[in-house]
């Protein structure tokens, strides 16, 4: 009896998610180059941005390796690389942050693929970026104890200004 099932060829495996990666590269005119490009330029601005620069400012003293895993993470999104191992959604559901923090992010995130990239490219990123901020936001909400509802967005009470 033969098997539904094909044991994977690994170097088949391999050679089908090169091509796929050369693909992306072909259609976007994204490299390795323009991804280090935009992560620097993108951080740089989220260093001194007044919203989002102090909270990264509280966790990351040395950004090497920070800038090292975040180039590492947008290769595998936006080429589909799999060189990032990593797992985003844990380190973020602690941090004090909620809708307007993420609006700043892709906002930063936009300005800097603008700039930076040629329009396709520019494109493929900023697409991602929204995908990775919504989903990013709904799993800070649920962290919180909110279910948003479709549309709905995620924004933590703040304590209202009282006189001493």
């Amino acid at each position: 009896m033969k098997s539904r099932f094909r044991i994977e060829d690994p170097a088949g495996a391999a050679a089908r998610r090169e091509a796929a990666v050369q693909r992306l590269r072909d259609e976007t005119g994204i490299d390795e180059a323009m991804i280090d490009a935009l992560v620097e330029g993108f951080y740089a601005r989220v260093r001194d941005d007044v919203l989002i620069g102090p909270i990264f400012a509280a966790r990351i003293t040395d950004w090497a390796p920070h800038l090292a895993q975040m180039k590492l993470f947008w290769s595998s999104i936006a080429l589909s690389t799999g060189v990032y191992q990593g797992r985003p959604m844990p380190k973020h559901l602690p941090l004090p942050i909620d809708a307007r923090h993420f609006d700043r992010w892709l906002e930063l995130f936009v300005e800097t693929a603008r700039d930076l990239c040629p329009t396709v490219a520019a494109n493929h990123f900023i697409e991602r970026a929204r995908r990775i901020a919504e989903s990013l936001e709904l799993g800070v909400a649920t962290a919180n104890g909110v279910i948003l509802a479709k549309g709905e967005r995620f924004v933590r009470p703040t304590q209202a200004w009282t006189p001493d």
